[in-house]
């Protein structure tokens, strides 16, 4: 039985995904592993405290190098009674372009399962709309000379196999604009559950969310907060005017409004914080709602991408601009 803490925790809401094999819903909020320079043991302790304050969905991908750490911390979470099992807990993960091509996608998703120590996750990612050249080895950025153009039909085709032999539960998409996702969706016989993408309310991404739900398909939103304080992050979230405006007026942190107006959107969200406090923060958004005037401010906030993938933009690769990348979404 789960111990006294782990019955203390927040309930965290959960959506239905589409294509789902299981009848395991997907919690709203995931905590994020991404880290610039990985520190595996506090990642451990963050997770497990995570689990005792009422996450239940991990994020993680090949390239993290965070698959093997969480799958401890998980199987640790069990030993320690804070998790009945497994199955209580949503795992996603992500197949990086190195091998992002047919013959590879399953291979790559077993190979992060012996990492996770687990028979199967709960979704599974294509990471980015774009291939390289077949490596072990996951580099970001990919030399560009090692770009290649997917085969998205074969690719997506693999990704259904390893729905259909178990290794998923759910599959989906990352980084995918509304003309790729119809590219998928050509030929789909099982159509993507997820597109994991940036937004924020600095990137509030509102086309991409209307055609998104029109299609049944749930977006998590990645740096929900403009990932303050990693390399690729941004402090114009948190430090937005409007956004203290907001915060200060309903007793919150900026971090919780960002987070309030996500879920008001109805999007779910990955949030990276290894701090207890700020895990705990990052959960507070569901007693209380924005008001009409903060939306006419967070409306007015001006959009700009954080994470511009520009490292997959190449004169000699699939993508030469990043309106192509984007198909102009940018």
């Amino acid at each position: 039985m789960a111990n006294s803490t782990a019955v203390a925790a927040i309930n965290i809401p959960e959506v239905k995904l589409s294509s789902s094999a299981s009848d395991r819903k997907m919690p709203l909020i995931g905590l994020g592993t991404a880290a610039d320079n990985l520190d595996e043991q506090a990642m451990k302790l963050a997770v497990l405290e995570a689990i005792k304050l009422g996450y239940r969905h991990f994020d993680t991908a090949s390239l993290y190098g965070s698959e093997k750490a969480l799958g401890e911390a998980i199987s640790e979470s069990v030993k320690l009674g804070l998790v009945n099992s497994r199955e209580e807990l949503f795992i996603t993960t992500k197949l990086w372009p190195s091998e992002a091509h047919p013959d590879l996608v399953v291979p790559s998703l077993q190979k992060s399962l012996r990492n996770l120590q687990m028979a199967y996750v709960d979704l599974y990612l294509i990471h980015m709309p774009i291939s390289a050249k077949p490596s072990d080895k996951q580099q970001y950025p990919i030399p560009e000379q090692e770009l290649l153009p997917m085969d998205y039909k074969g690719v997506w085709e693999s990704m259904e196999e390893c729905q259909r032999l178990g290794l998923t539960k759910s599959i989906g998409v990352s980084n995918f604009s509304i003309k790729k996702i119809e590219t998928i969706l050509s030929f789909a016989t099982i159509p993507p559950s997820v597109n994991q993408v940036e937004m924020n309310p600095s990137w509030q991404q509102k086309k991409l969310r209307e055609y998104c739900k029109s299609k049944d398909i749930i977006i998590t939103a990645y740096s929900p907060l403009g990932a303050k304080g990693a390399s690729w992050g941004s402090n114009r979230v948190l430090e937005d005017g409007a956004l203290k405006q907001i915060a200060n007026a309903h007793g919150k942190t900026v971090a919780q409004v960002c987070l309030r107006w996500i879920f008001e959107q109805g999007v779910t969200f990955v949030v990276k914080s290894f701090n207890k406090k700020r895990m705990m923060e990052n959960l507070e958004i569901f007693d209380w709602v924005l008001t009409g005037e903060d939306y006419d401010k967070i409306n007015q906030i001006q959009q700009h991408r954080v994470l511009s993938q520009e490292y997959f933009v190449s004169p000699r690769g699939p993508f030469k601009t990043l309106q192509d990348f984007w198909d102009e979404e940018c």
